[in-house]
């Protein structure tokens, strides 16, 4: 008995090594490939012969029959990254329609004015000024200037965003007052020698502080890149400026997002006021009652599409959310994230007919690293799409190859309008889908998912683009 005991072990070892291994082996079903024979040589050959390892799944149909010339791990939940953005732009476009106006409103009771805010993603410095001239038209002095934000809730980040985003433009806070994407303009240009860069920023408001540390250098011996950073982990808006910039650099733009958005919009109102002659004594959140309040102006954005051209083309995350949080408002209860999206589950499920329990969302634009879908669920929606009353409106938004000021804008140049597509990408994520049309196949959905590598994307964007090439000349 004692001879046989460590044979008896070893095997039982063995079964255990083999139960452990299969057991952290994925199913064969998520490593199957489907589709057209030619086209599964085609593109593997694109994929195999770039040497990629990462997560990945693709899918590639027909809109005219609904065949799906291609198919690999379609059905794996991956970040989507922004192009979650085609189920807010879908879903906006069924719940608030393409002609949609968001108001942004001036309310008036004696010598108070209260600035309310619709949501507007597109409110631009022009346009407060515009309300401000017609209220210093009215109103000489204002006793107290109220901002109301309350049209959705006062969560400024969406859930499973990173907590060091930082203070970068794809990061801003989201807020029912909104202006100039919740961003400092900063125009950067080098010194004289020795000194620090030269600032300029726009909107010019005391909202802000800028403590400029910068020199201007020229040579490239231990240099030190420019940095515009904001103090984010204690919610202030003071921007530092460190490091260097060359003597012959070119003026630069850069972008920083801040923090209270409604409380910048407010702030520049109130300044937009004084400089049309308004004086304001004190600035504060809204009044509970509002009954004796008259409406003295009203300005109206753009339609809805128009903000969703610009959705998809700059990829704005701030625009995503706040049309989620649109379609959770509900009478007099602010909209919100929770409400937003199981409206767009909803549109998911009862339009699209996609399988809700098997989609995680947790906001509009994608950032969050909590937000997972499929390709197969990207290609339902595109393709429910192309067969509904939206799809011309849906299409207009997406991008061509090459298009100017877009995510495409360096991608698929020579394609052009053979190819509408949404981009996405975070660190170690990098994903496209949408149309393509194709010389054999005719119009195409498509979605490539990419996500689990490290370092530069360039490869993996050109194996997408050699992808979608491959079915435009195919």
């Amino acid at each position: 008995m004692n001879q046989k005991s460590p044979q008896l072990l070893k095997t039982h070892l063995l079964i255990v090594f083999l139960m452990a291994f299969l057991s952290c082996t994925p199913p064969k079903s998520l490593f199957k490939i489907e589709g057209s024979p030619t086209l599964i040589r085609k593109i593997n050959t694109i994929i195999e012969s770039a040497g990629i390892d990462l997560n990945m799944g693709i899918k590639i149909v027909s809109l005219n029959d609904d065949k799906t010339l291609y198919a690999y791990n379609s059905q794996k939940l991956l970040m989507p990254a922004s192009t979650n953005k085609l189920y807010t732009c879908a879903a906006a476009l069924h719940f608030l329609k393409n002609d949609y106006k968001f108001q942004t409103k001036i309310l008036k009771n004696n010598k108070n004015v209260i600035l309310k805010g619709g949501g507007d993603p597109d409110l631009k410095i022009e346009k407060l000024d515009s309300l401000a001239m017609i209220v210093s038209k009215n109103i000489s002095k204002i006793d107290t200037l109220f901002f109301d934000d309350t049209m959705i809730d006062s969560m400024n980040y969406g859930e499973g965003w990173m907590w060091d985003e930082g203070p970068w433009w794809y990061a801003a806070p989201i807020g029912g007052l909104s202006v100039n994407d919740n961003c400092i303009d900063f125009y950067v240009k080098p010194g004289k020698l020795g000194n620090a860069c030269q600032i300029d920023y726009y909107p010019k408001t005391s909202y802000i502080k800028i403590e400029n540390h910068s020199r201007t250098v020229n040579d490239t011996i231990d240099f030190q890149k420019l940095k515009i950073e904001r103090d984010w982990v204690s919610n202030k808006n003071i921007f530092t400026v460190t490091g260097e910039i060359l003597d012959t650099t070119d003026l630069d733009t850069l972008y920083r997002n801040i923090y209270d958005p409604s409380l910048f919009t407010a702030t520049i109102f109130k300044e937009l006021l004084e400089d049309n002659g308004t004086k304001v004594r004190y600035l504060s959140k809204k009044p509970q009652d509002l009954s004796k309040y008259n409406t003295l102006a009203t300005h109206l954005s753009d339609s809805l599409l128009i903000s969703a051209i610009n959705l998809m083309n700059e990829s704005d995350n701030l625009t995503a959310e706040l049309f989620v949080k649109l379609m959770g408002a509900m009478d007099t209860i602010p909209g919100t994230w929770n409400n937003g999206i199981d409206s767009i589950k909803s549109f998911l499920s009862r339009e699209v007919e996609i399988d809700t329990s098997q989609i995680k969302l947790a906001d509009g634009s994608g950032v969050s690293r909590y937000t997972l879908t499929s390709s197969d669920q990207l290609i339902s929606l595109l393709t429910w799409v192309y067969k509904s009353q939206y799809k011309n409106d849906f299409i207009s938004t997406l991008p061509g190859g090459g298009w100017p000021k877009s995510t495409l804008e360096k991608r698929l140049v020579k394609e052009g309008d053979k190819v509408r597509a949404k981009t996405g990408g975070l660190s170690g994520v990098r994903n496209l889908a949408g149309y393509i049309e194709s010389s054999r196949y005719g119009p195409v959905a498509f979605s490539i998912l990419m996500n689990g590598y490290i370092g530069s994307s360039s490869k993996y964007r050109h194996v997408q683009n050699q992808i979608v090439k491959s079915l435009i000349y195919d």
